[in-house]
């Protein structure tokens, strides 16, 4: 089991460190000063190095932009970092998008996935006998599947059943890492959340989307009926559970990780309507609801998740430390005060996708 070392001795190379959990993953390991930390983003469409400008002067701190397929620049991260621990965040993970294009969610969630782990073992094996080292591989719920309403909500032993490209791509990387445990000895923990939220998300999520529709007076786009249901996470709840299963996760475990928060998608905007109304009230004074409207389903659409965290709970001694409420109201707020962050990367992603013909829908989970 791994323990609490020293932050003068730790040092982490995180990957997909730009984007949305990684970015908080990060800025959280910094503000605690528990680790070194070396971030690996491609700095794709979800990639934002403005996710970590509070990290500029912070010497402990380290960006290479670089892609987790390339084998030579993973070798070179460890070969010039040392690092004691991965913490493997990188992934394609908007389900429109690998409904439209699932080539990309293969190359980089399946092959490079292979590529970091197997760089990892090779690490190990090299320098095994100096270095304590650690791979915490971070997953999703979606990989097992959907949920009847009946049914008992997800744990570590709930079948894998994967209905996406995304969540598909998702499990072949899990099988990989339980692989590389139980075939060649890496010392591997995963992790599978939940719905995350918070500060920082791409624009194109539920969330983030359906504030900025609101304050902007567009509609707001629900899929089909609206009652699909998640399990959600402040994404900082989310990053505490990573840290606590790298810390004190049995190596070969999976550790699911949920707030035990399930909500409709309906139930999820009339939350996030109810916030705005009462602190950013439309300049009509109208609800913000009449901006509501419901858009044709997608394919394959998922009916409920729900995690069952007691097994993170007892061996990790982590819950998470924020009400549904109160998580949500705090992300409102943020939106509120970031309009550049927003603004600025909804600008270029609107701007890449001009000429592409693509048709992906936004907001739905």
């Amino acid at each position: 089991m791994a323990t609490k070392k020293d932050s003068k001795t730790e040092c982490w190379i995180v990957t997909g460190g730009a984007g949305f959990i990684g970015s908080n993953f990060v800025r959280m390991v910094r503000r605690q000063k528990r680790a070194r930390v070396v971030t690996f983003d491609r700095l794709t469409y979800a990639g934002n190095l403005a996710n970590l400008d509070d990290l500029k002067k912070d010497p402990d701190h380290i960006f290479v932009q670089g892609d987790i397929r390339d084998r030579k620049a993973v070798a070179d991260l460890f070969s010039r970092y040392h690092p004691t621990g991965i913490y493997h965040f990188a992934a394609e993970s908007h389900v429109d998008r690998s409904i439209e294009s699932p080539e990309a969610f293969i190359e980089t969630n399946v092959t490079g996935t292979f590529v970091l782990l197997d760089e990892s073992l090779r690490y190990l094996r090299n320098h095994g006998a100096e270095r304590n080292f650690r791979f915490l591989h971070v997953s999703t719920d979606e990989v097992y599947g959907s949920l009847l309403p009946t049914d008992p909500p997800f744990t570590e032993k709930t079948p894998y059943a994967p209905n996406s490209p995304y969540a598909a791509s998702k499990a072949a990387s899990d099988h990989l890492a339980r692989a590389y445990v139980h075939t060649y000895g890496l010392p591997l923990v995963t992790t599978n959340c939940s719905n995350n939220y918070g500060p920082w998300q791409f624009p194109e999520k539920l969330i983030p989307t359906v504030i900025l529709a609101a304050i902007e007076e567009r509609p707001i786009p629900v899929y089909g009926d609206g009652l699909n249901i998640r399990d959600w996470i402040f994404v900082e709840d989310h990053c505490e559970g990573v840290i606590a299963a790298f810390d004190r996760g049995q190596t070969g475990e999976t550790y699911a990780l949920g707030a035990g928060n399930p909500r409709t998608n309906r139930e999820v905007v009339s939350a996030i309507l109810e916030v705005l109304d009462r602190i950013h009230p439309s300049p009509d004074g109208s609800s913000y609801n009449r901006l509501v409207t419901s858009v044709p389903d997608r394919p394959g659409h998922d009916r409920r998740y729900e995690i069952d965290a007691a097994k993170a709970r007892k061996e990790l001694s982590w819950k998470p430390g924020h009400t549904f409420a109160q998580a949500l109201e705090k992300t409102v707020r943020w939106y509120l005060d970031h309009t550049a962050w927003w603004s600025d990367l909804r600008a270029r992603y609107d701007g890449s996708r001009q000429g592409t013909g693509r048709k992906i829908k936004s907001g739905a989970s």
